[in-house]
């Protein structure tokens, strides 16, 4: 991704933040390697705290910031950041996990100098499937929601999930790559790797997106996670995008639960401030259409999510399981 026609375009005199594990192929490879093929400085950052954090970004004038959606949650919306200058930031690139479109925007107006946008990818890809234009040497703005456009060396489509039929432009599918960058298979696990690279050489990736008239990548959601309501298919990411943008929503996470009559229906948990279930619900009501409605709104301190800001869906699942069963 970084060879001799870089995405990134770091400097000897970046300052990169780094508050993801090392561990994790998005810090591994976006911001460790590819610093330090440039020579950039990076800010190791051991623990999220936002005060802390601010402090550092200000005190060492960090120019890059790798970050994750719930990092941008607390850079979007948590007043601290009004006491902190943050002008050195000239680059911000979200992954990882999706961002919707309005807290993205929130972020541009805490952040107007610097370039924003998002990259996708997954382990199994190499680590990049496509990358937002803004980071190009000579930029060139993406869409608020966007993901970029898929990297070079690299083919993408979309199919139908169902079909396996290649889909046209703007209709959503699940994603496919292939390419020489992309895993040869999973170690000792033949069966996972035949369902997973099929005998063309295409990696399923199991995301649902299309491509745009603009050939930019826009995800909408995990196939495993698409909840199915009387046969409608509802993705969670859309509905925590919409209840991020609350003013009085700190985060939030949706999943389907059990229904006789429906199948699956939508319900959240969400981390909120002086808002009833009811609140919650209208909130979402009043902007889908009726197979998107919450049916059920639980208010929790937090929510359990991996160190690279994936919501951890198992736990929640198994929290709803407890309360439903009234344990």
């Amino acid at each position: 991704m970084e060879g001799e026609n870089p995405n990134l375009y770091m400097t000897e005199d970046d300052v990169v933040l780094c508050v993801l594990p090392l561990f994790h192929v998005f810090a591994m490879h976006c911001v460790m390697m590819c610093a330090l093929r440039a020579g950039s400085s990076i800010l190791l950052i051991r623990k999220f705290e936002i005060r802390a954090l601010l402090e550092a970004i200000e005190r060492h004038r960090v120019t890059v910031a790798m970050v994750v959606p719930p990092l941008v949650v607390a850079l979007a919306k948590n007043p601290a950041v009004e006491d902190y200058d943050l002008g050195s930031i000239r680059m911000v690139m979200s992954g990882a996990a999706p961002l919707g479109q309005q807290l993205e925007e929130a972020l541009r107006k805490r952040l107007p100098n610097a370039i924003l946008g998002q990259g996708y990818g997954m382990s199994e890809a190499g680590p990049v499937l496509s990358m937002s234009l803004g980071f190009a040497k000579y930029p060139f703005p993406s869409k608020s929601h966007s993901c970029g456009t898929v990297v070079r060396n690299a083919e993408l489509k979309v199919i139908d999930p169902h079909t396996a039929y290649s889909l046209p432009r703007n209709h959503p599918g699940e994603i496919c790559i292939r390419g020489p960058q992309i895993m040869k298979g999973y170690l000792n696990d033949e069966k996972t790797t035949v369902t997973t690279i099929d005998v063309d050489g295409w990696l399923h990736t199991g995301d649902i997106g299309f491509v745009d008239d603009d050939d930019e990548v826009i995800l909408v959601d995990r196939i495993k996670e698409l909840i199915k309501f009387k046969g409608f298919q509802v993705p969670p990411a859309e509905i925590e995008g919409l209840l991020m943008n609350h003013p009085s929503i700190a985060d939030a996470a949706v999943i389907p639960q059990k229904d006789d009559v429906a199948g699956e229906v939508p319900v959240a948990f969400v981390v909120a401030f002086d808002l009833t279930e009811e609140d919650v619900k209208d909130f979402i009501t009043k902007q889908v259409v009726f197979y998107k409605r919450l049916h059920k709104v639980y208010f929790v301190h937090s929510i359990p999510k991996s160190p690279s800001g994936k919501i951890l869906r198992k736990e929640l699942r198994a929290k709803l399981a407890n309360i439903t069963h009234g344990t």
